[in-house]
């Protein structure tokens, strides 16, 4: 079989139902069945994505004729619940859309194919970052290739900003100097109709406390897969937004669950939120706003911003039966040009430079300012991505159910982080 080759130039799983395998992860280029096959493929998203892949997968499949692709997509939630159960019976997918914060916990459960003796042969990594290689790395192998990047962005609504009257964030704004601002623009926005608020409680978003924590100097998980912080790490995080909290600064709890699946940023009664660039889309669709913008998340105590960039991942079965074929996929996902066009900066921007070419960038719209924005604050993204634990998505999970707790002030700061960390202990395993 003769595949088309190219140039080259980031819900809960039990991890109990993740189960040892008798295939052991790390198959041969050789091991290849000749003759038609066909390859499942299974990602998450909404129509626009499944259109996106759709195109993406038929001009595969034009350039390999013998290999024929079934597809499956689901919301992000029910594709974890899929692939755990299917995980439980031997039965992934051929080739996923993966999540590094379930990696660690299915490669070191022997689900995923260990890609390292494809890399330079069957997948071409000349155009890649050794970290973003690297992100896919768990000890000796490496079980996910990168697609594309994204990292945390302060989202500011300018219409919103202005019909209080203030001036957006600066770039260069401090955590304490953004608590300040919330509270100014929630008092200055708090007697109109409908109420206007400037933030949601940036403390209870966990990527923004790892990204404080990599800003203090504290690497959130050791390479052994434990948690790197402590409980008072958390608390004083958390304590850092009491006085927000306090005077009803933050955007309400109650509002925001009357509002789902939108929230009080989509609907224009919020002026700022922390979430990954490649949102952007989706905050311009929900919002009627297309000059939705995007700021530097604030600095640390020093002053510096050391942000940190997720990496958009295709991963693969250990138990595939054709891992040839499997590696001329993921190569075209990390490679074709053409994949860069269709997708555009719906997934982050393109990995490779000659996915990156290939977009279709007007001035202004949005792949364009995603790519911008990525471009401007490269100088600042100085830091390698922490590498999630085992467990990392129930732990995640608790801290968000732990912190709309807290917004309704059923609990305290110091239990929220007692409960977290007996929760993570079971989760993660002994720290």
């Amino acid at each position: 079989m003769r595949f088309a080759r190219v140039p080259a130039m980031v819900a809960t799983v039990a991890t109990t139902a993740l189960v040892l395998t008798s295939c052991s992860g790390d198959a041969s280029p050789s091991e290849t069945t000749g003759g038609p096959v066909t390859l499942t493929v299974a990602w998450w998203g909404n129509d626009d994505r499944a259109a996106r892949y759709q195109e993406a997968l038929d001009l595969f499949t034009e350039q390999n004729p013998d290999i024929t692709i079934q597809s499956s997509f689901t919301s992000f939630d029910d594709y974890w619940t899929a692939r755990n159960t299917e995980a439980a019976a031997g039965a992934l997918p051929d080739v996923m859309q993966f999540d590094s914060s379930f990696l660690r916990q299915y490669a070191r459960t022997g689900q995923l194919l260990d890609v390292t003796p494809f890399l330079g042969e069957e997948i071409d990594v000349s155009g890649l970052d050794d970290q973003l290689i690297d992100s896919g790395r768990i000890e000796d192998g490496v079980y996910a290739v990168p697609t594309a990047t994204n990292t945390l962005a302060m989202f500011y609504n300018p219409s919103v900003v202005d019909e209080v009257g203030l001036e957006p964030p600066s770039e260069d704004i401090t955590w304490d100097e953004y608590v300040d601002w919330v509270a100014e623009f929630s008092e200055a926005g708090g007697d109109l109709d409908p109420a206007l608020y400037g933030s949601n409680d940036h403390t209870g978003v966990f990527w923004a406390f790892l990204q404080h924590l990599v800003q203090e100097g504290v690497t959130p998980f050791t390479d052994d897969g434990q948690i790197g912080f402590t409980e008072q790490d958390m608390a004083d995080w958390l304590r850092s937004a009491d006085a927000l909290r306090e005077s009803g600064a933050f955007f309400p709890v109650e509002r925001n669950e009357q509002l789902a699946p939108e929230g009080g940023f989509t609907v224009n009664e919020q002026a700022v939120e922390m979430s990954w660039d490649n949102f952007l889309a989706g905050y311009v669709a929900s919002s009627g706003q297309d000059d939705i913008a995007m700021l530097p998340v604030p600095s640390g105590s020093d002053g510096e911003k050391h942000m940190f960039a997720r990496t958009f991942q295709m991963t693969a079965s250990a138990q595939t039966q054709h891992p040839q074929e499997v590696a001329a996929l993921l190569d075209f996902f990390v490679n074709e040009p053409e994949v860069g066009r269709i997708f555009g900066t719906s997934k982050g921007v393109p990995a490779v430079a000659a996915q990156r070419d290939a977009m279709e960038l007007e001035p202004g719209s949005v792949d364009q300012r995603v790519v911008d924005y990525e471009e401007a604050v490269a100088d600042q993204i100085t830091e390698p991505a922490p590498l999630p634990v085992e467990g990392f998505g129930s732990i995640e999970a608790e801290y968000k159910r732990l912190g709309e707790e807290l917004a309704y002030g059923t609990l305290t700061v110091d239990e929220f982080a007692e409960q977290w960390f007996a929760f993570a202990d079971d989760a993660v395993g002994a720290m």
